[in-house]
C-alpha cells in the first residue's frame, strides 16, 4: 500500500554512501526529506543531488536531514558522487541509500510498474519529527525537482505545525498567513497580537507570527 499523508514513515536499516544507518536514529527527532532516483549516472538526478548539496545550509537551519535513494550499490554511489561534485561544483555529504534489494523502495511504494518494473520513480517524502508523512510528491523522469519549492513547503509545514495558521497560494517565508477557521474571529487578537484583516468571514489574514 502507498503511504498517505499522516501515515507513520516506516523505519529501515540500510547501507549508504556514508555507511550503515538506521533511519529513525539518523533523523534523530528532526525533519527529513527522503527522495528517490531511478538509477545512478542519470543526468537529471545528477543535477538534483548537486542542488541538494548546494542547499546544505538551508536544510540545516530548518533542522532537516536529507537522504537520497537509488537501487544501485554503494560502490556505484561513491563513483557517481565524484561526477556530481565535479559537474555541479559542490560536495555531496548527505547519504545516498543503496537499495539493491528494493526493500526501502517497496516500503515507500517507490516502484510504479507502469513507469518501470525495476527502478524507483522520482518520489519525495517530507517527514516530521513525529515520524509522520507530511508531504509526498512524485515527478516524471524528464522533469527535475524544484528544491526551492521543497524548502518553501517545509517552511509552511514547520510554521503551521506551531501556529493555528495556513499559508495561501504562492506564499513564501515572511508573507502574511491565513488564520485557520478553528479560531473564532473574536479570539484572534489574543492569539495574534500583530493584528489581522478580515477579507471575508472565512478569510482572515495576519502577519506571519514568528517573524
Amino acid at each position: 500500500m502507498s503511504l498517505r499523508l499522516g501515515d507513520t514513515a516506516p523505519n529501515f536499516q540500510a547501507e549508504t554512501s556514508i555507511g550503515p544507518i538506521d533511519f529513525y536514529e539518523y533523523i534523530d527527532g528532526g525533519w527529513a526529506v527522503l527522495y528517490s532516483h531511478p538509477s545512478d549516472y542519470t543526468p537529471v538526478c545528477t543535477t538534483e543531488l548537486g542542488r541538494t548539496a548546494q542547499l546544505k545550509g538551508e536544510f540545516e537551519k530548518r533542522n532537516v536531514k536529507v537522504l537520497a535513494l537509488s537501487v544501485d550499490a554503494v560502490e556505484d554511489h561513491l563513483e557517481w558522487i565524484k561526477d556530481i561534485n565535479e559537474t555541479q561544483h559542490t560536495s555531496v555529504e548527505f547519504p545516498i541509500i543503496a537499495d539493491q534489494d528494493r526493500k526501502v523502495a517497496e516500503l515507500y511504494d517507490m516502484i510504479h510498474p507502469n513507469a518501470s518494473a525495476t527502478t524507483t520513480v522520482r518520489s519525495v517524502f517530507v517527514i516530521g519529527p513525529d515520524k509522520k508523512v507530511k508531504l509526498t510528491l512524485t515527478y516524471p523522469a524528464s522533469t527535475g525537482r524544484n528544491f526551492n519549492e521543497i524548502l518553501r513547503v517545509i517552511d509552511s509545514l514547520q510554521l503551521t505545525d506551531q501556529y493555528s495558521v495556513a499559508t495561501p497560494a504562492d506564499w513564501v517565508d515572511g508573507q502574511d498567513v491565513i488564520v485557520t477557521s478553528a479560531i473564532k474571529t473574536e479570539d484572534i487578537p489574543a492569539k495574534f497580537p500583530k493584528g489581522y484583516t478580515e477579507i471575508k468571514p472565512y478569510l482572515r489574514v495576519t502577519p506571519q507570527p514568528n517573524k
